[in-house]
């Protein structure tokens, strides 16, 4: 059984600590409360050097001690803090970076509301266990034999079907009902190849539909997307080696991850408000008249300071979008304000919860919007971005390189 070690304030006022225990037991994991005394607390908040009012939080800097000086035996670390509490936000990265600086355990940081469900929490504690029981897969660096991979997402599907450490076909289709959008995404990957399911040697499949699709096509390998999309992103990079940070900016919420030789050590995903996702820029290409495929060149051509958007919230983003026009800002400045305005968002809610590591590996289907990429770029001071081939698709590849190995389906 995993052990995961929590280190919280407030979450049993808020009535937050049944979901997390039970988003934790759903993966056959145990939550473990970091020993300490009341001695070592005072001792602990001393040497911590952080200074700070609230009891509550003493005690979890003094329980994060405990993890790094050995005293809880633990396979990985949940912390979490009340969204409203800005000293709980600030010790809550300062124990993260502690922690990763002291030790080799993955990381998950959570910020929580009084109305948080296990649903919220689900894919972070899958995330931790299967970081902690898969290290293994998550080493793997090479695809080998027929493998499809399949990436249900909240708003697209993607499929890739890989040989031999090869991209051989693609799909993509909007995500409608998820096992249709599936089907018809492996036809289209399919197509052309010579090969039907009956010659695929596994398949793996990440995203908002893993569970449906995949149990009902038998697919090997049922996995959550940030450790999917962490080894998709450094294999098509060939960042396999090293450290790295992977950015994917989603249709409902965006994933960041650090990874370490392959293997994922600190993820933070969500946000405030669909105003950080591609959705907003979605509406945003549809208000300017133009294909979102068009946004990114438009971005690039203009000027973000000469169009107004100062809201976080995606409703009252789009008032400032259409002030912005009436009072004679160009579609280019809109677009460039569009791109900053989300890249700005995601740096706030998330990019400043982890260490960016560099190289920043942007991935999922924003990572095409150049406006988008040019604008993380110059938010984090000009820090050079990859945009791999089949950026894309790096759920799917991601999919498709860890069923590898996995044992050939249609074997006796």
């Amino acid at each position: 059984m995993v052990r995961i070690a929590q280190i919280s304030c407030g979450t049993e006022y808020s009535g937050v600590q049944k979901e997390i225990v039970k988003a934790a037991s759903t993966f056959g994991a145990e939550i473990i409360i970091p020993v300490t005394d009341i001695d070592h607390i005072e001792d602990a908040y001393k040497k911590f050097g952080f200074n700070c009012a609230s009891s509550g939080i003493k005690l979890m800097i003094a329980r994060a001690i405990s993890i790094v000086e050995g005293k809880t035996d633990c396979d990985a670390v949940f912390i979490a803090t009340c969204f409203r509490c800005a000293e709980g936000a600030l010790v809550r990265n300062e124990i993260r970076r502690f922690i990763q600086q002291n030790t080799n355990l993955p990381v998950v940081t959570y910020s929580f509301t009084e109305r948080t469900k296990a649903d919220e929490l689900f894919i972070r504690m899958e995330a931790l266990s299967t970081v902690v029981a898969r290290k293994n897969i998550l080493a793997r660096e090479k695809q080998e034999g027929l493998t499809l991979g399949v990436d249900s997402g909240s708003t697209t599907t993607k499929v890739v079907l890989m040989e031999n450490n090869k991209v051989i076909g693609t799909g993509w289709l909007p995500t409608t009902d998820v096992l249709e959008s599936a089907t018809n995404g492996i036809n289209e990957a399919m197509r052309g190849t010579g090969y039907t399911m009956d010659d695929i040697d596994g398949m793996g499949v990440t995203g908002y539909g893993r569970l449906t699709i995949g149990h009902k096509m038998n697919a090997e390998l049922i996995q959550e997307e940030l450790s999917v999309n962490s080894k998709g992103a450094v294999y098509l990079a060939d960042s396999q080696k090293g450290e790295a940070t992977v950015l994917d900016i989603g249709g409902m919420d965006n994933k960041v991850i650090t990874v370490n030789n392959g293997i994922p050590d600190n993820f933070t995903m969500g946000g405030i408000c669909a105003g950080a996702s591609g959705r907003f820029l979605e509406l945003t290409s549809r208000r300017l008249g133009v294909d979102i495929t068009e946004l990114g060149p438009l971005a690039v051509k203009g000027d973000y300071r000469c169009a107004t958007l100062n809201s976080y919230c995606i409703v009252f983003g789009m008032q400032d979008l259409v002030t912005s026009l009436a009072a004679g800002s160009s579609k280019q400045d809109v677009a460039a304000a569009s791109c900053r305005s989300v890249a700005e968002q995601v740096y706030e809610q998330q990019l400043q919860e982890i260490d960016v590591r560099e190289p920043l590996i942007q991935v999922g289907g924003t990572s095409l919007i150049e406006g988008l990429v040019e604008a993380v770029s110059d938010v984090l001071g000009g820090i050079n971005v990859i945009v791999p081939e089949y950026s894309q698709y790096i759920g799917a590849v991601g999919s498709a390189l860890l069923v590898s190995g996995m044992g050939k389906r249609n074997e006796e």
